[in-house]
């Protein structure tokens, strides 16, 4: 009976504190920690810094970004999967989410089950975009060019389930030709070399290729969204969909994440802390600069992101095992 009754009494502090924790969160002379699992610098990285100051504002606490990079964002997704779950640290990650559990063998972590899920932050287009002095002018030239050369284009990509490399998968797939692929370790070496001439395409996010359409530095093809983009750059660019790859479709969404067991009261006050911050003025015209799009859709609410997330991780799936690729 006293052991009994010790248990009672430590499961009822825990409910107690759980609850204060939660009244008191953000608690004033804390910091919040968004953890992004690649380098500064990158494009999920800004992303981040935007969302850290937007963040901020609509909490009320300090939110410092910490890259922890390396193993395709699984050893910062592992880090929060890790952390205590009271608020205090969160995950920014993108399409990562659902490619890593068909691409890694030995995740230490499980992607539907360990995390709480806050909302997508924002969707980024993609282009399709090729050297400087690639002799296709235009898409059509370009899709002439492909089939006349094949295995011989470099295709380059920013390594092992990066964005550029699965579009590289869905492009190679959709045109039903297996071109020469050449990894980098990061998406600054592939640009480059591809404005060096060192390889030939590379499809990869706006927030990495607007800058160089817009100085003339590479050619650019096409986007990957259902729609034509709107943005004076891009806006004259057409989609592969409609250059004849019919249902072509590949988006990088950003997620806001929370350790397993954050309690609701403080998921809750972050979740409603993100959607204000997803309707700030300064953030939606810092991620138009890059040309990502906020997201103002179901998926703001948890169990549509979680959903969404699902959706992916089976789409993803597909198309990594027909591609047989595979990291420990």
């Amino acid at each position: 009976m006293p052991s009994l009754f010790k248990l009672t009494l430590v499961a009822t502090a825990v409910v107690l504190t759980s609850g204060a924790q939660a009244a008191d969160f953000p608690a004033k002379d804390k910091n919040v920690t968004l953890v992004v699992p690649f380098s500064a610098g990158g494009p999920t990285d800004r992303v981040a810094r935007d969302l850290a100051e937007a963040l901020r504002k609509s909490l009320g606490a300090t939110v410092v970004v910490d890259n922890a990079a390396g193993a395709g964002s699984s050893i910062g997704t592992a880090k929060v999967a890790r952390a205590t779950p009271d608020g205090y640290t969160l995950l920014l990650n993108h399409i990562g989410m659902a490619t890593m559990p068909s691409l890694y063998r030995k995740l230490t972590f499980n992607v539907p089950n360990d995390f709480e899920y806050l909302g997508i932050v924002n969707d980024v287009p993609m282009t399709l975009i090729g050297r400087p002095n690639l002799p296709a002018n235009n898409y059509k030239e370009l899709s002439s060019w492909i089939a006349q050369n094949k295995s011989k284009i470099n295709l380059g990509n920013a390594g092992l389930g990066s964005a550029s490399h699965l579009c590289g998968l869905m492009y190679q797939s959709a045109l039903k030709v297996d071109m020469t692929v050449v990894p980098y370790k990061g998406t600054a070496p592939a640009i480059t070399d591809l404005v060096g001439g060192q390889i030939d395409l590379l499809c990869d996010q706006t927030t990495n290729t607007t800058s160089q359409i817009e100085a003339q530095k590479v050619k650019a093809y096409a986007v990957t969204t259902a729609q034509r983009l709107q943005t004076a750059s891009l806006k004259a660019l057409p989609t592969l969909a409609e250059s004849g790859l019919k249902d072509f479709q590949v988006t990088i969404w950003h997620g806001l994440y929370a350790p397993k067991g954050t309690p609701a009261d403080v998921l809750a006050k972050i979740n409603a802390a993100l959607k204000t911050a997803l309707k700030d003025p300064d953030f939606i015209k810092k991620q138009e600069g890059l040309g990502a799009v906020v997201t103002t859709d179901k998926r703001v609410e948890p169990a549509e992101h979680k959903k969404f997330v699902q959706a992916e991780i089976d789409k993803w799936g597909a198309v990594i095992k027909a591609a047989d690729i595979y990291a420990d």
